[in-house]
């Protein structure tokens, strides 16, 4: 059952780093159903296996409408560790599902392409709007609070947490967050 619609003007937190980590798969060739559909279910098993873990690192996720012959998922993450942690553990759904995949291309071509894109997103760095919504997105990821006279605008919502001018973000944190300094 999906979320009821919450009537107002919400925004989530903008005061923590986030990871935005965007998958998903192409079938180019429809008809070669034995080198797709294991993908396809492969990331159904990566995404149970995550949302059955709640250390994982994995805050939320949302599988986008589909137009024919593809798939894109996006998934919020707590930090840039823990989505690598996840991605390296060999008892864990994805890195065997990764070695069968480059098996099977190297065996049968390219009948399917995957593809990733991450994002580091230091606090203070994004801001979000949820107007008359179900929960969704990162506010349904990590929390929504009403809009208030301190949040109305894009603005304000960033303002309100990233540096002061003058102060820069540090790209030698590990994990790429950003220090105020």
């Amino acid at each position: 059952m999906s979320d009821p619609t919450r009537i107002g003007r919400f925004t989530a937190p903008a005061d923590r780093d986030i990871v935005v980590f965007l998958l998903g798969a192409r079938i180019n060739t429809l008809t070669a159903v034995r080198s797709w559909a294991p993908v396809i279910a492969g990331f159904r098993r990566m995404m149970r296996e995550l949302r059955a873990d709640p250390d994982s690192g994995l805050l939320g996720h949302l599988v986008l409408p589909r137009p024919p012959r593809r798939l894109t998922v996006v998934q919020y993450w707590e930090s840039p560790e823990k989505l690598y942690a996840y991605a390296a553990d060999p008892d864990r759904q994805h890195r065997p599902m990764w070695t069968d995949f480059y098996r099977r291309t190297q065996a049968a071509g390219d009948h399917i392409g995957i593809w990733h894109e991450t994002y580091i997103v230091p606090a203070g760095f994004h801001e979000s709007v949820y107007v008359n919504m179900p929960r969704f997105g990162l506010g349904k990821a990590i929390g929504s609070a009403p809009i208030d006279r301190h949040t109305d605008r894009a603005a304000d919502r960033l303002r309100g947490t990233r540096p002061n001018r003058g102060q820069q973000i540090s790209p030698s944190r590990p994990g790429g967050g950003g220090r105020r300094r």
